[in-house]
């Protein structure tokens, strides 16, 4: 064997080993851009979930699951006024003003709210409107239309179902 064929074929393959581990480290940076932006989607859709989950939880009746979604210390400030703490909104659920909307027939609906992300906080804004079933059959009076800014911030861990939002 010729000893420059086989430093030629040396190189080559240096070459493209060099080549090899080049994409190769590329790849882990398109992996690890790709695990996270995965991770900020999951918690987008986390809070969208959270978010969606209150209207059926409020017009139900379901105080302790509506309160669930606050933070101990949280705040629900409304135009009716100001909710401290889970059992200030577990209050405004059983209290009679909201009973006699579920009464009536009311559903809160929101409109898909834009979520924006700060490593453990996010911010959403939507609208809601509250409607009622109206006196007359087959129709529903809209009582109110509110925009909404809520205000999160992750308090438990990322693989719980909520990834730790509330």
């Amino acid at each position: 064997m010729d000893g420059g064929t086989d430093a030629t074929r040396l190189d080559a393959l240096e070459a493209r080993l060099a080549a090899a581990e080049e994409r190769l480290a590329g790849a882990d940076a398109r992996i690890a851009a790709a695990e996270a932006g995965l991770a900020r989607a999951a918690d987008e859709l986390a809070v969208m979930r959270i978010l969606a989950s209150y209207s059926p939880r409020v017009d139900s009746g379901d105080a302790e699951g509506v309160a669930a979604l606050w933070t101990e210390d949280g705040v629900y400030d409304v135009d009716t006024g100001r909710l401290d703490g889970r059992a200030g909104i577990e209050e405004m659920v059983r209290g009679e003003a909201h009973q006699g909307l579920i009464a009536h027939g009311c559903g809160h609906v929101p409109s898909l709210p834009v979520v924006l992300l700060d490593g453990d906080r996010a911010v959403a804004t939507g609208y809601t409107q509250l409607v009622a079933r109206s006196s007359r059959p087959g129709r529903y009076t809209v009582l109110r239309v509110t925009a909404s800014r809520w205000e999160l911030e992750r308090r438990g861990p990322v693989d719980a179902p909520d990834r730790g939002w509330r």
